[in-house]
């Protein structure tokens, strides 16, 4: 049951974390009545919908019958009670969350190869393993890289950490007692600490657990709580006579994974 709130003169107050520069009064009361809608599956009235956001029965009406003639909601008879269409459920099935992130992510991957010559890679989490969902090759012949959809143990490897250490601790803790389980293999004794020390600096850089001579350095892409959906990576081999150095690949990776996370509605690390 939503609380009754007063009147309002102004747009809503705007939260710290995402501050609100322009208001748009008609826009916050037409998600005002979506998000209470969502709540009461048997519908509301006018003069209840009014009532529970604090409202005139006539601003609300005329926000429920423009809402009406796009779908979103409708009347159920007899009552003249509104109720949520299936509208929004269809709108959600057309986003495709994989699809729209490997999408934003591509460009800047390649962006990140590019700039330093190195491949890049993306990987999410998959029943306590790390799988590559997106994969940039380095630009030059000679390189390292992961293949699309590798699977990887989320213990050896700098995307299995960074994920780790930006998760609530009840998606941590099932990702880990997956990993247990596959693996048959008990915790490192140091893995919260290690995993603490990656969320204060908010990267990770690793030495490979495969390759001898590369250097895994991973950026975390944010979702809108501040919780890892995916890793940007770089595993950086050096060569010879480059003048690319880590530094150069973790400030690439850094600027990438905050404009995904921005990409995709999420924080910036």
């Amino acid at each position: 049951m939503l609380a009754l709130r007063p009147k309002r003169a102004a747009a809503r107050i705007p939260s710290r974390a995402h501050p609100i520069r322009y208001a748009a009064p008609a826009l916050d009361k037409g998600l005002d009545i979506l998000e209470l809608f969502a709540s009461e599956p048997a519908g509301l009235t006018t003069s209840e919908a009014a009532r529970r956001l604090g409202r005139t029965v006539g601003e609300i009406f005329r926000m429920l019958v423009c809402l009406e003639e796009r779908g979103y909601i409708s009347q159920a008879a007899p009552d003249e009670r509104f109720e949520l269409t299936l509208r929004l459920f269809e709108l959600a099935h057309r986003h495709q969350p994989l699809h729209r992130l490997t999408a934003e992510a591509r460009p800047l991957m390649e962006k990140v190869a590019h700039e330093t010559g190195q491949s890049c890679h993306l990987a999410m989490l998959s029943n306590g393993e790390v799988i590559v969902v997106a994969q940039v090759d380095a630009p030059r012949t000679a390189g390292f890289a992961l293949k699309l959809g590798a699977r990887i143990d989320l213990l050896n490897t700098a995307s299995g950490h960074l994920i780790l250490a930006f998760q609530q601790t009840a998606v941590r803790d099932r990702a880990l007692a997956e990993w247990k389980q596959r693996t048959g293999r008990e915790l490192p004794r140091d893995l919260h600490r290690h995993l603490a020390r990656i969320r204060k600096r908010s990267y990770e850089e690793m030495p490979s657990y495969q390759v001898r001579g590369v250097t895994n350095l991973a950026f975390p892409v944010l979702n809108q709580h501040g919780d890892a959906i995916a890793a940007l990576s770089v595993p950086f081999l050096a060569r010879i006579g480059d003048r690319i150095g880590p530094a150069n690949v973790k400030s690439a990776l850094r600027e990438a994974s905050q404009k995904l996370s921005s990409a995709v509605g999420g924080k910036k690390p």
